[in-house]
């Protein structure tokens, strides 16, 4: 995996509302469901957040999804 393939983030927990979680960070603001946050994370602790493209899992998700398609068409 390349830079390209690979970003990395970080932000600091600002609060808590609810069921979310609202992470800030350079100029942007993040919310995600409070579930996603490791229970050891307090609100002002920092957080790194990696995305990345998962070429295998994507067309597995393709092809399985054709595969529904091609049985709905066909069962008709």
């Amino acid at each position: 995996m390349n830079d390209d393939e690979l970003k990395n983030y970080v932000f600091t927990l600002d609060r808590f509302e609810g069921s979310k979680a609202v992470l800030t960070g350079d100029k942007q603001e993040f919310v995600v469901p409070k579930k996603y946050i490791p229970k050891s994370v307090n609100e002002g602790d920092v957080v790194h957040i990696t995305l990345a493209s998962d070429k295998v899992e994507t067309s597995a998700r393709e092809k399985k999804a054709k595969e529904i398609l091609n049985e709905i068409l066909n069962s008709k």
